[in-house]
């Protein structure tokens, strides 16, 4: 009888014992942080822009200051000045440039827009938007992996997304391509046939205007998309531009180039 009071005491304390947790030893829920932001630049542009070449020297000096990581450019050629390929000049203008040069009523070029924060604006404003973009954090993290497949002629991308806040915005990918060599009208008038443009948008992989996602707060959501590549492309030159946006502007933006 001894033994089964002393077992059933033990017993009582041992229960009541885990339920004096000190507050300092329980689990506590940590908000994911916030992590440091990359910043897209839209340049609109075009080979018969004499400034253009100003523009895309702009860029690349932001590039060298903050990291081409950081600063990412996309090349959007539509629009008046742009060119479109026929038999005797190799174009950059796409219907995908023109759409979106009147969606964001673009009349001279160039001009572009940081993290789709206000109206496109000219090159001479870009390092001040850049900076104070580049100073802010974002709630989500892009991670993108591509890869070719020798056997469709297709590129891959996967694209991890995680964010710190629940959130409902959009995904887009693009592919751009660098080392292009294509005319290109110059600052003093003359015509470069031999101009190399770079970050040039090829194609919107999923949509003009992208994928509706919904972000849960601490989840890491993954994207897998594909495209065909065009005979003219270079498979060596192409990347995949992704970047995640709501009304407000872009949340964040991150570059993937091919890998084997």
């Amino acid at each position: 009888m001894n033994k089964i009071f002393v077992f059933l005491f033990a017993l009582c304390y041992l229960l009541t014992s885990c339920d004096e947790v000190k507050e300092g030893d329980r689990l506590i829920y940590v908000k994911p942080a916030e992590v440091s932001r990359a910043v897209l630049i839209e340049d609109f542009t075009g080979q018969r822009c004499i400034n253009c070449p100003n523009a895309a020297d702009e860029i690349t000096r932001l590039q060298e200051e903050y990291g081409e990581d950081k600063v990412i450019a996309v090349g959007i050629h539509g629009g008046a000045l742009a060119v479109y390929s026929n038999a005797k000049v190799k174009g950059l203008r796409t219907a995908l440039g023109d759409e979106y040069n009147t969606y964001w009523n673009v009349e001279t070029w160039p001009t572009g827009m940081v993290d789709r924060q206000g109206q496109p604006v000219t090159h001479d404003r870009w390092s001040s938007l850049v900076r104070s973009e580049i100073e802010k954090t974002s709630p989500v993290t892009l991670s993108a992996r591509s890869w070719y497949d020798e056997a469709t002629n297709s590129l891959f991308v996967d694209t991890d997304v995680f964010s710190s806040e629940t959130n409902n915005c959009k995904l887009q990918v693009w592919l751009t391509e660098d080392g292009i060599v294509a005319p290109q009208q110059m600052p003093d008038g003359s015509m470069n046939q031999e101009y190399v443009h770079n970050h040039v948008l090829r194609a919107a992989v999923n949509g003009i205007w992208g994928e509706d996602i919904s972000l849960k707060e601490g989840e890491k959501s993954t994207f897998r998309h594909s495209i065909t590549l065009h005979d003219e492309w270079e498979v060596e030159n192409l990347s995949f531009v992704v970047f995640v946006y709501n009304d407000n502007g872009v949340i964040q933006v991150s570059k993937s180039s091919k890998q084997n």
